[in-house]
């Protein structure tokens, strides 16, 4: 199959690159192969600077772990320290302590990393 490679540049583009990848997918040919190879670079491309990944929000990511353990916010107090707290960190109004990151990691078995927000480690670097 011949086909042109497109430079995805806005939606319609990226319409097009993604119709042409399903049509090369079905091809045996070693060229259409890396036609299809290109292209998907040339979608990825695109896809990460139209729509970046952020990291989840502290709140965000205490929701989905009490949402996905069966957990309610009560739960957290033991890990945190006090209702008030609790709140206070899943407003955003608070950041965690070391001891409060260290009790969720240990309970949720999560990377510190997701727990530290990016602005107080670049502090502790300093």
């Amino acid at each position: 199959m011949r086909a042109t490679l497109f430079i995805v540049e806005n939606d319609q583009d990226h319409a097009q690159a993604k119709a042409l990848i399903e049509k090369l997918m079905g091809s045996d040919d070693a060229a259409d192969l890396a036609r299809m190879a290109a292209q998907a670079r040339l979608i990825e491309a695109y896809e990460r600077g139209r729509w970046p990944r952020r990291p989840p929000t502290l709140p965000d990511l205490l929701s989905y772990l009490l949402e996905q353990h069966g957990l309610a916010r009560a739960d957290l107090v033991p890990l945190l320290g006090t209702a008030s707290r609790v709140s206070e960190v899943l407003n955003g109004k608070r950041e965690l302590s070391m001891s409060m990151v260290r009790n969720l990691r240990e309970r949720f078995q999560i990377s510190a990393d997701l727990l530290i927000s990016p602005k107080r480690s670049r502090g502790l670097a300093a």
